[in-house]
């Protein structure tokens, strides 16, 4: 048995926070949380002071790319290095992430089905990991990647990540067998293209037509797939909306349509606006791509505001992967600089990301009966967001019961 006591408790629901709570865990599980006075604990069980700190569930990222490393095509098209190399160094990646505090990550390509049968081994440390395999568009789709030249990976043959691209209903319902085949938990998408597309396939222009939209969705449901739909403006976003995506990432000219932002709300479709990675294209990415960021920036920013006003379930993900690592709070800081609250923000990260990754009655919140994934962090993080980025401020990463950063027991 542990017990985390003392702490200022934020649950992941959006509830305002508790002092002096006490977080009993047993096993995997979180058995009690109530106030220190009103929890028993064991005289044997292992004790952690969080006194004055902040007690709150495992972070959430809704949209990683773990194993990417940069934008350049030859890595990209993993030719920049050894296969054995890029697969450490995503590793270590894993690892530094789950010391960040995030406890789960939704990827959105790149990793094969075997990090996660790594991770649930026990053979390396990592957050839980949901899986997308691949990514699917049309051809001259965001997923198809090619060079100015016009040729396209040469080496793109791994039967455990296999092409995304697909054309016509019946094309696209094969790939998404295929990505369920190869263990994908999740379907992702592409019905338009994006900040880091190809010059020429941008925000507004599709790549899927509302047949190819709904054979996908419909095709993941029989499988009892989620899915994800990269989905910026126009046509295709509508069709990603209408069709009944399971969340829209980024999203950025969706005031653009507000009837889309009352049909989110009614079916649950959840908004993964990926702020952090514009951040990036606007200041360090090739002239084309840093103009759509910087053309996004306000229309983003209304389009977060809408979303919430209309009561569309928002959650945090930073489209990491490409430019940095390891930062991945990042997104919960932005929102807040974007309007959210503190609160609102962590809850964005912790408590709606869950549900939006399809584990909401497992993790995401700090309740009795969930798996007990918990950090902690010395200091007050809805007076400083940015706490949760300082590695030196968090004391406990707790995944499963399990603490793989541990500043706090007895036997420190």
């Amino acid at each position: 048995m542990k017990a985390i006591v003392g702490g200022n408790l934020i649950d992941g629901t959006g509830s305002a926070p508790l002092p002096d709570m006490t977080v009993l865990v047993d096993g995997e599980q979180i058995r009690e949380v109530g106030p220190r006075a009103a929890v028993t604990v064991p005289p044997d069980a292992e004790i952690f002071d969080a006194a004055g700190m902040t007690v709150m569930p495992g972070m959430i990222d809704c949209h990683d790319h773990l194993s990417e490393m940069h934008y350049d095509i030859l890595t990209r098209w993993r030719m920049a290095m050894p296969n054995s190399l890029q697969h450490l160094r995503t590793a270590k990646i894993m690892e530094d992430t789950l010391a960040g505090g995030f406890t789960c990550i939704r990827d959105g390509w790149g990793l094969d089905v075997g990090f996660k049968m790594a991770v649930e081994e026990g053979l390396y440390p990592g957050p839980r990991l949901r899986l997308t395999i691949s990514f699917m568009s049309g051809t001259g789709g965001h997923a198809d990647r090619v060079s100015l030249s016009g040729h396209t990976n040469p080496f793109n043959n791994d039967p455990r990540l296999p092409d995304g691209v697909a054309d016509g209903p019946d094309a696209v319902r094969a790939k998404v067998r295929e990505m369920w085949r190869a263990g994908a938990d999740v379907i992702k998408f592409a019905t338009t293209g994006g900040g880091a597309s190809r010059p020429g396939h941008g925000p507004f222009d599709p790549s899927f037509g509302r047949d190819e939209v709904a054979a996908i969705v419909a095709e993941a449901r029989e499988k009892g797939l989620n899915t994800m739909c990269h989905a910026l403006a126009g046509d295709g976003l509508r069709y990603a909306v209408e069709e009944g995506a399971g969340s829209i990432e980024h999203g950025g000219y969706l005031v653009e349509q507000p009837d889309l932002l009352k049909m989110m709300a009614d079916n649950d479709q959840f908004y993964v606006p990926t702020f952090a990675v514009y951040e990036y294209h606007a200041e360090n990415s090739p002239s084309h791509m840093a103009e759509r960021a910087k053309a996004l920036m306000d229309v983003h920013k209304r389009s977060l505001h809408a979303a919430m006003e209309a009561g569309v379930k928002v959650a945090a993900g930073t489209d990491m992967g490409g430019f940095v690592h390891g930062k991945n709070y990042r997104e919960m800081e932005v929102l807040v600089e974007r309007g959210m609250t503190p609160l609102e923000a962590i809850k964005a990260g912790t408590g709606t990301a869950a549900e939006c990754v399809g584990l909401g009655d497992e993790i995401g919140t700090l309740v009795a009966g969930k798996l007990a994934d918990v950090v902690v962090v010395d200091g007050d993080v809805l007076a400083n967001i940015s706490l949760l980025g300082d590695r030196d401020k968090i004391k406990l990463v707790m995944k499963g019961g399990d603490p793989f950063v541990d500043k706090l027991s007895d036997g420190e």
